[in-house]
């Protein structure tokens, strides 16, 4: 098994990005609870018929769909470590606990917050959004909110248009509802619009409601666009709101002496939600909520009980654990596989490889301009480019580009997305992958254009 897929990621750029499953594929994964066991080398045998060549393709250098880290055969061999410890991290006295404590320092202090800070490994930045929400609701109605409930307060939580679907998710999810989120307009720039914001603060107090959260946006899903941090974190202060910053994968480029500037501001945040997943390149999954002061997880997430009673001595000790500082009890060795990348890679590295990722995406842009077929939909301030086959006549472009797409993909060519940037439909590419060089950027429009002329000549 790990021969084989160390040879599967050796040679992944010769392989399609994406294969679509054949019908019959498909079928087999409806057939019923065996009742009786098989041999493991028949099952493995079924792993490399019907699950290897139809993967998502994130660890392909052409995949650019989304925001997916590639993953690394590092992180590969640190989670076959950590299924052999089959280690709980929800507590107790053990060195696992060390390891994530260890990483979420190493976060912090990259990110710049105080010795004060803590936090926890999560899923993705959907759980560390929801976990920040929760937080401020507490900061904002009191430690007996624990027990009550929200009452008749009507909170009200702010973020640019720009922010990602986890936002209103976690106010619905923290029974705010999800209406409770005022999307700020942005302007040409794609970041949020400042005196929106002081504006839409001013008129929920004049109407009744209590505001207690801002948003602030480094690396927006569409565009890759930054919020002025600063600014927001000035208004959080005067208005007395939490400032949550939601860097799922932007957060990342506090690494990059060259990028780290767009995150200028980040420092000042009560938490941020980010992924090592993305651009740190880590197997899925391994997102990550810091707070600037741990006893505000301590504060809302811990709860007594006699069957976990921390002791100063045995195995019961080395509280507060970390099912003190989230909602999870029972939880995976997450943190092996970063303890291992930080350490290998070192900062620098992961650094490296997210200027990689926005050299790619300038190149990309460059190309888009140079041909008259295409054109960009929005700017590029990181490693998202928006763009547009416009060769067809207008009413049909947006059926067009998502055929170009669609094509693409089910070719095994290239794997973009596609978004509505300014009413037209998209096609995206995000570059996160480190294996993602300029000639993958090159194929992607090569693969565009022969897809759009087919498309536009059999249409004609």
């Amino acid at each position: 098994m790990l021969d084989d897929m160390v040879d599967h990621l050796q040679g992944r750029r010769q392989q399609p990005v994406w294969q679509p499953l054949p019908p019959d594929v498909r079928d087999g994964f409806r057939q019923p609870l065996p009742v009786t066991g098989a041999a493991a080398e028949d099952v493995y045998a079924r792993f490399r018929e019907t699950i290897l060549p139809y993967s998502t393709g994130n660890t392909h250098p052409r995949f650019m769909g989304w925001v997916h880290g590639g993953g690394t055969p590092l992180g590969m061999l640190a989670e076959m470590l950590a299924g052999g410890l089959n280690a709980n991290l929800g507590g107790r006295d053990h060195a696992p606990i060390e390891a994530e404590r260890q990483v979420i320092r190493w976060a912090n202090s990259a990110f710049g917050l105080p010795e004060t800070a803590g936090g926890l490994l999560v899923t993705g930045s959907s759980m560390a959004n929801f976990i920040a929400v929760l937080m401020a609701r507490r900061a904002a109605l009191g430690q007996d909110s624990r027990k009550t409930g929200i009452g008749n307060a009507q909170l009200t939580a702010y973020a640019s248009g720009g922010v990602h679907r986890c936002a209103p998710d976690a106010l619905d999810m923290a029974g705010l509802g999800s209406d409770a989120l005022r999307r700020i307009p942005v302007g040409p720039d794609f970041r949020m619009d400042l005196a929106a914001l002081r504006a839409a603060i001013a008129a929920d107090r004049a109407a009744g409601f209590l505001p207690f959260l801002v948003v602030g946006t480094a690396g927006s899903v569409d565009v890759g666009a930054f919020d002025d941090l600063h600014a927001i974190a000035d208004i959080a202060e005067t208005e007395d709101l939490w400032f949550h910053v939601d860097g799922a994968f932007g957060a990342l480029a506090a690494l990059s002496p060259k990028l780290s500037p767009k995150v200028a501001g980040m420092e000042r945040a009560r938490s941020i939600a980010f992924d090592f997943h993305k651009w740190a390149q880590a197997p899925y999954d391994a997102g990550c909520i810091l707070v600037r002061d741990q006893a505000d997880q301590i504060a809302t997430f811990a709860s007594p009980a006699a069957y976990l009673t921390a002791t100063a001595r045995g195995l019961s000790g080395n509280a507060p654990w970390p099912a003190d500082l989230g909602p999870d009890l029972s939880r995976g060795f997450r943190a092996l596989k970063l303890w291992f990348a930080l350490q290998v890679f070192g900062a620098d590295r992961l650094g490296a490889v997210a200027e990689q990722s926005c050299a790619v995406a300038r190149h990309l842009a460059g190309r888009i301009e140079s041909e008259p077929e295409l054109e960009l939909l929005a700017p590029v301030p990181l490693n998202i480019v928006c763009f547009r086959y416009r060769a067809a006549a207008a009413e049909t472009l947006d059926a067009l580009n998502a055929q170009i797409v669609a094509d693409m993909q089910e070719a095994g060519l290239a794997a973009p997305s596609t978004t509505v940037i300014g009413g037209h439909l998209a096609i995206r590419a995000a570059f996160v992958n480190h294996r993602s060089r300029t000639e993958d950027a090159d194929a992607l429009i090569d693969a565009v254009l022969a897809t759009a002329r087919a498309a536009v000549s059999q249409a004609v």
